[in-house]
């Protein structure tokens, strides 16, 4: 698929015009005939197939970034003064809870209401009381919760939404369509950063949304168009290319994750390690039940002991100095090579303990990684 960088697209007569600003308001998926790239790009539609693919779905909107994915799949749901209120979970992205507080609440009106997880883990039966009491429009949350990587049983939320009229969007980033697909189990839309998994090398910005329902897609396509939350069809196309070894990237990464985590756990200087795939996390049967062994994801959160916060934050501090020269601090996720994010300084009072470090663990050779860590938990026993 060549980039096609056009603007604008070259229209054989007033006739055919015409007639492509009268199909235009279908909003289908691929156009009889291109317009503006703000509305479709055949580049860009090129790199949605191939999402539409991974993800098993009828239809995939690329956007420039996984927060204007968020946008477009909550927005096509607001209907004025008519707009019932949204239920999201607590456990998400913090720049969607940002993006909660600051545009939806502050700037949009919107009434939302919060859903919080008993200790690690959601209790079902206190989602089913809320639900039945708020009558919310929709009902929003991650697969695998970032950082403390709390699994939901996907499914069973759904099916009780279902039970009760409710939307649900999912954000499946953690996932990936690898582990879960929500559409299968009767979600509405899906969303990811494609940034992270999709993308995979840490060099591009983009969100999609994925869906079945025809309906919805045509909304989407329609907010996006207006809202202006196209993808760049420069970087749809380096996508197009990346999203091929996906599904050789990060099966690997979730066995280096599952190995690392492993080996943290065992080490003496480690208090706690937060990975659904080790038994000891509240969500580990709901994660085997829900991933059919295919692994638990790429990312591994964990936290140094200690006498107290000040000893704990020597630690943190020291592990990383020790490991800067291989694993680097960079504030994201999915890249090929491990990187880390020291959680206190980030979250904040959400998340004060001051050893924690969230892990997003390459495709890199685990004999590569196993020997960094090491060498800096040795130093740091010394």
């Amino acid at each position: 698929m060549p980039i096609y960088r056009d603007s604008g697209f070259p229209l054989s007569n007033a006739e055919q015009m015409g007639e492509a600003f009268a199909l235009e308001p279908l909003h289908k998926r691929e156009p009889d005939h291109y317009i503006y790239s703000r509305y479709r790009n055949p580049t860009v539609v090129a790199a949605e197939e191939e999402i539409m693919k991974a993800e098993g779905c009828k239809w995939a909107l690329l956007t420039q970034s996984g927060m204007a994915a968020v946008d477009v799949a909550v927005s096509i749901f607001q209907r004025g003064s008519a707009t019932r209120p949204w239920l999201f979970f607590t456990e998400i992205y913090g720049g969607t809870i940002s993006f909660l507080d600051s545009v939806l609440i502050a700037r949009r009106g919107i009434k939302l209401e919060r859903f919080a997880p008993s200790g690690q883990k959601y209790d079902l039966k206190k989602l089913e009381i809320l639900l039945m009491k708020l009558k919310p429009e929709l009902v929003y949350f991650e697969t695998i919760s970032n950082p403390m990587l709390i699994v939901a049983d996907g499914p069973a939320v759904i099916k009780l939404c279902k039970s009760l009229g409710i939307k649900t969007i999912i954000d499946n980033t953690f996932a990936t369509p690898i582990l879960w697909k929500p559409l299968e189990s009767g979600a509405d839309l899906v969303i990811h950063s494609a940034t992270k998994y999709f993308s995979g090398h840490g060099n591009l910005t983009a969100g999609v949304i994925c869906g079945n329902d025809e309906e919805l897609m045509r909304e989407a396509i329609a907010y996006r168009k207006f809202v202006g939350h196209m993808i760049s069809p420069d970087d749809a196309y380096r996508l197009n290319t990346q999203i091929l070894t996906f599904g050789l990237r990060f099966p690997q990464q979730c066995s280096n994750a599952l190995k690392l985590a492993r080996l943290l756990d065992s080490n003496s200087l480690i208090e706690k390690v937060w990975y659904p795939g080790l038994e000891t996390h509240e969500t580990h049967q709901t994660a085997k039940e829900l991933f059919e062994s295919k692994g638990y994801g790429a990312m591994v959160t964990f936290s140094f002991g200690g006498s107290g916060n000040d000893e704990k934050r020597s630690r943190r501090d020291d592990f990383i100095e020790n490991i800067s020269d291989k694993i680097h601090l960079v504030p994201t996720l999915g890249d090929p090579h491990t990187i880390i994010m020291p959680v206190e300084p980030v979250w904040g009072h959400k998340y004060p303990d001051p050893g924690m470090i969230r892990v997003s663990v390459g495709f890199e050779p685990f004999e590569e990684l196993v020997s960094t860590v090491t060498a800096a938990l040795k130093r740091l026993k010394k």
